[in-house]
This record gives C-alpha cells, structure tokens and sequence, in this order.
C-alpha cells in the first residue's frame, strides 16, 4: 500500500525527490542486504534497501511501484532513468508509432487475409483499424456474439462499424454453444480458458467459410500481458487475450497494441480518427460477463445481470460521470438474500455494483460516488430488475483486489 519513503541519496533515478517520499508498495518482501557493488539510496520502515544502485555498472533498483499514481514522483523516477541515466530522447509519438506498425503489418501480413475478433470494445476497434489502414480489404473482421455482452452491444457493434464505417463485418451467433460448454463450470480460471478456446473455434469456422486466412488479429494491450505473468512472475489471472488460446489454434497473431496502455490506445484511437462513443466506452473483459456472473452461467442469470449492469451504466452518464470512472458495473455473485417486497418474503439474488477510478488499470481506487446515485441506482435495480432483491456496493481498491472480481 502507501509507504513513506526516506529518500538519502537523491542520485541517479532519484535525482530532484524530497528527503520523505510516498510511493506504492505491493511486496510482502524486503531487501536487508545489499549485493556487492551496490548503495543504498532509499529506505522505508519495514525496508531497509527500498532503491539501491552500482556506481560503476550504473544498475538501479528500486522496491517500489514508480509506475502508478500513488508514487507521488514515479513518473520523474522512469524521466531520470531514461533521460538522464540512459541518455534516450522524447522523440516518440503516436504517428510515429502508426507508421512504424503499418509498415510491420504490411511486411509480416504481405497479400495474405486477415481475420479480426472485432468485440466493439476500445482495444479491438483499435486494433482493426491499425490493422484496415495496414492492408485495407484483405481485413475481414468477425463480431461473435457468444451471450456474455452487455445489454443492446450486439446491436450497437453492427450498427456501428457495418453500417456507419462500412466494414467488412461477419456477424456470428453462438451464444448456444457457449452457454452449454460454460454449463456447470464454477472455476473462474476454467471459464476463461473455456471462453478463449470457443472464441478461438468459432474463428476458425469462419475462417473454414472464408478461405485460406492466416492471421487473427486480437487488441491485448499492455496489462493484459503483465497480469497473465510471464515464466518468472506470478500469474494474476489469465486474460481471455492472451491465456485462454489453445495450443492446437491455426492462426499466427497479429496484437499491434500489446506495448500500449490503455489511455495510449485511445490516443490512438482518436489519431486513426475512430469516434469518440466507441473510444470512451468502459473497458470490457475479454471473457464479458462470464468473469461478472460468478461461478455457474446460466441464461437466467445473464439476463438479470445485463438488466442491473444497464441501470449502473445509464445512471452513471446520466451523473456525467462517463470521463471520470473507468469502469462501472454489476456483478452477479452465488448466493441468495432474504427480503421484503410488498407484503411477501422474498429469497432472491443481490446484485455487487463496482466502480472504480484509474489511470491505467495497474491500480486503481473505488469511486466515490455520491450517496444518491447509489440510492437511485439500487432503487431502479431493485424495482426493475426480476429475481433481484439487495444491492451492495464494492468498496475494494487494486491492490489488494483486482478490478473484476473473478
């Protein structure tokens, strides 16, 4: 969490911090003793060596988190270390970047065909439109509607990008299939790798349909590679872009926008001229409401979660409050409550509403959000919303808990 940290030699990456430092530590471990060569340049109570460096190898370490907004000087850290330390200049920018990954596409694609998993969310539109502008007509993008998308999505991706920005857009329904190979599974990591494969088969159909077609494009983007770990890092939890593919799949990725946050890819977005509705909408999993209904998928539960899930997000713009939550929304959880509607006991569902703001989604805060909103929320959900008789509000930062709850 939020650690004080005493800064005694402001050298090198700490060159310009303050004697007294907040910074974010996430680490149950500590560094007592310093490898040869190295000094000590910070410390905190519990941490005797929290930044350290080698005078002759200019190596640096810090036992902190300079990436994220609750160290309060993180982002002057990574300036010091790139600039100053390493010599590099400030000279990237995203027509830079968009040049220099058309350029990729073209030469990795060549004349071959590309298929796209268009899911309407930011990071996919992103990406088929870094990759349209690459090789223009040998794109052809596939919106599968597997049951697990917010309430209307279907009908407003369709509308969008076949009708609005003429694309080449497949539209296929398998909501079926997935419910009944997501039937009976409670395992949260199943299910995504469940989610992943089927994804990945209904691909491969319309691949099958299309002809010879060797690539798939997906929008991971950088967190999503972080949190599903690498060979030496612990594994959060594994992301339906990247951790959920089989290993016998017969495409070779295309992911343009897996070295980008999630505020760069809107940037992006808005250089590549995409509109702003498709660009400021919520993050969305991979997996949908698969990760939001928790445990056992049922058709019943998807609809009164897609219900709750549309009242948070309608109440939430109709606060103005779009730009300033990353993300809103409804969790179904497993269990039942006891209530009172009207004059009759009830047993029903309560639905978990979370809110969150963030910059990039490595941390993120609950929002605060004003008493009356809640009420109002909780009141229409109540009311509105069949088989749904309690609502509680998720009061949990990142870290300890991730954003999703499953």
């Amino acid at each position: 969490g939020i650690t004080q940290v005493t800064v005694d030699k402001p050298i090198g990456v700490l060159e310009g911090l303050n004697y007294k430092e907040q910074v974010w530590m996430s680490h149950g471990d500590s560094v007592f003793t310093l490898p040869e060569g190295f000094v000590e340049t910070a410390r905190t109570g519990n941490c005797p060596v929290a930044a350290m460096y080698h005078p002759e190898k200019h190596l640096y370490g810090v036992q902190f988190h300079p990436e994220v907004k609750h160290t309060v000087y993180g982002m002057d850290i990574l300036k010091n270390f790139l600039f100053a330390v390493c010599g590099l200049k400030g000279d990237w920018n995203l027509s830079d970047f968009i040049a220099e990954s058309v350029a990729d596409i073209k030469a990795k694609v060549g004349s071959k065909k590309v298929l796209c998993a268009l899911s309407g969310g930011v990071d996919s539109s992103v990406a088929a439109v870094l990759v349209h502008r690459a090789v223009g007509d040998q794109l052809v993008c596939v919106f599968v509607d597997n049951g697990l998308l917010r309430k209307d999505e279907p009908q407003q991706v369709i509308q969008t990008f076949q009708e609005q920005m003429q694309m080449n857009l497949i539209f296929a329904d398998a909501q079926d299939r997935f419910l009944k190979r997501l039937a009976g599974v409670t395992e949260p990591e199943r299910k995504r790798k469940i989610i992943g494969e089927e994804f990945i088969r209904v691909f491969e159909e319309e691949k099958n349909k299309l002809g010879d077609i060797d690539y798939l494009v997906q929008g991971t983007i950088y967190p999503d590679v972080i949190e599903s770990g690498t060979r030496t890092a612990d594994t959060i939890k594994s992301h339906h872009n990247v951790g959920g593919l089989p290993e016998d799949m017969d495409f070779e990725l295309l992911e343009p926008l897996r070295l980008l946050f999630k505020d760069e890819v809107r940037l992006l977005g808005e250089e590549l001229g995409i509109p702003a509705h498709i660009l400021w909408r919520q993050p969305f999993p991979g997996p949908g409401l698969g990760v939001r209904v928790l445990e056992e998928i049922t058709a019943e539960k998807l609809t009164m979660l897609k219900e709750a899930d549309a009242i948070v997000r309608e109440e939430i713009s109709k606060a103005g409050l779009d730009r300033e939550i990353w993300q809103a929304f409804a969790v179904l959880p497993p269990v039942r409550s006891v209530g009172v509607m009207g004059d009759e006991r009830t047993y029903a569902h309560p639905i978990i509403i979370r809110a969150v703001v963030s910059d990039d989604a490595m941390t993120a805060e609950w929002a605060r959000l004003p008493y009356e909103l809640l009420d109002i929320m909780s009141r229409r959900i109540v009311n509105e919303v069949r088989g749904i008789n309690r609502v509680v509000y998720d009061v949990t930062s990142k870290p300890p808990g991730t954003i999703e709850w499953e």
